[in-house]
């Protein structure tokens, strides 16, 4: 019991030493964002010294190098974080990221654990469909034993490990989760003499909403709201009911988002699906540029905004006054239903160090990871109280009430939950999506393809 006393302060100084001094970065957040290490009690030096072999005895451990699956190093800060944070708590261990880049990350991922000289220990599982795939190859091994070893509370993980269990295993554990919510721009709405949106629309009070501040007039145009190209931005409003979701089959329910976009698009709420194709205007432009009001988006954009305002890259005249409030919603649904991706790490089949792999992918997905997480901006899977403070002490987070209120979730639904066949699903919702944003199919016809082809493979 003492070795453990002493292991939990050893990580928390270390928590500790890693979130204190970063001031107005959006990196690191502030050390009086981690109350958890303020409010724990101090332990009798007498009772440390009794304790002094018990530290000899950890940084004697015999050394384990994880060799660990990551993309985009240079351009993702939170990588660096953990292996340092981790291997500061952990003098035995050396961690060995491993950047396999972006571009088809999964699909590079999947050949390299299937070749039999494969030697990662720790993986990133970076969507459902890669997921899935793994699981199916038995790449990865079930956590299920560790985790009930460990006492994990999977309840803090907000229902998103429940979407990811697999005949009832579970094989990866999240550490980052991102959720849709709703940019604003401050300024339009201030022109317009329009009030801001607020924590409970409606998705027919969020059409309302764009109308009133949308401005056709040649030359000074504003758009209401904005669509990136991913289905996303469209078919998964409709899943926030909770009874449906993209594996369903039937696609009927889609039907009002497609009519709500389409009309705006003809009204000039919004710009054209096709338009956007064509310039390949990203949505980050799209917003930063002043003249769209709202941007349905995920929590990711909010880092990406403090960050470009901060060094110039966004001018902050044209969107420096920004919000966020919580993801629009159906009649009848409670506000704060929303859209989630999750991040999350497994454990390899080919691992000779099974045991080590899990501890360190318990710490990234505990407590421990997640404020390393927050430090810098972004979402971890649990999100305590410490957490949603340290992400809105940033300097650069919105200071008004309702943007910090905003990361209140009550609902939280995968854009992606996991299926057999969800890779082929996916495929063929996208290839529909497209034809009738495009106007090359109608409402009507895209959507009874995508029943006839998805109930097809489900049979």
């Amino acid at each position: 019991m003492k070795k453990k006393v002493i292991s939990l302060l050893m990580s928390a100084a270390v928590a500790a030493s890693l979130l204190a001094g970063c001031g107005a970065q959006p990196e690191p957040a502030p050390a009086t964002e981690t109350p958890k290490t303020e409010t724990k009690e101090e332990t009798p030096a007498a009772e440390v010294e009794e304790e002094t072999p018990a530290v000899e005895e950890t940084v004697e451990a015999e050394p384990v190098t994880l060799k660990w699956a990551i993309w985009d190093e240079s351009t993702t800060q939170y990588w660096g974080d953990i292996k340092s944070a981790y291997e500061a708590a952990h003098s035995n261990v050396t961690i060995e990221m491993v950047d396999l880049g972006s571009t088809d990350y999964m699909t590079v991922l999947a050949t390299e654990l299937s070749g039999s000289g494969s030697d990662f220990d720790v993986v990133t599982i970076k969507d459902v469909p890669g997921y899935a795939t793994l699981v199916q190859k038995n790449a990865i091994i079930p956590l299920d034993d560790y985790i009930a070893a460990d006492g994990i509370d999977l309840g803090k993980y907000a229902g998103a490990t429940d979407q990811v269990t697999v005949d009832g295993k579970l094989y990866e554990l999240p550490f980052r989760n991102d959720f849709w919510v709703l940019f604003y721009n401050k300024d339009i709405f201030d022109a317009a003499g329009v009030d801001y949106p607020t924590n409970d629309m409606t998705w027919e009070e969020y059409d309302e909403l764009a109308r009133q501040v949308t401005d056709t007039t040649f030359g000074s145009q504003i758009y209401g709201t904005h669509y990136h190209t991913w289905r996303s931005t469209v078919q998964l409003c409709a899943v926030l009911d909770g009874k449906h979701s993209i594996l369903d089959g039937n696609y009927d329910f889609m039907k009002p988002y497609y009519e709500m976009v389409l009309n705006q698009e003809k009204d000039g709420v919004c710009r054209k699906y096709t338009d956007l194709k064509t310039e390949g205007l990203h949505y980050s432009a799209a917003f930063s540029g002043g003249d769209v009001a709202m941007l349905n988006m995920g929590s990711w954009f909010i880092a990406t905004m403090i960050t470009n305002l901060k060094s110039g890259e966004y001018d902050s005249s044209l969107c420096g006054n920004w919000g966020i409030v919580k993801y629009p919603h159906a009649d009848g649904v409670p506000a704060g239903s929303t859209l989630g991706t999750i991040t999350g790490l497994a454990v390899t089949s080919a691992s000779d160090t099974p045991d080590a792999a899990w501890d360190f992918v318990k710490w990234v997905s505990g407590e421990e990871g997640a404020a390393v997480m927050a430090s810098s901006g972004n979402f971890p899977a649990i999100m305590t109280e410490e957490v949603k403070a340290a992400i809105t002490g940033l300097d650069g987070f919105p200071t008004d009430d309702a943007s910090k209120e905003a990361l209140n979730v009550s609902n939280l639904y995968l854009e992606v939950p996991y299926g057999e066949n969800v890779s082929e699903i996916n495929s063929i919702l996208d290839s529909y999506h497209g034809s009738i944003m495009t106007g090359e199919m109608s409402i009507d016809d895209g959507i009874a393809a995508m029943n006839e082809e998805v109930s097809a493979l489900l049979k």
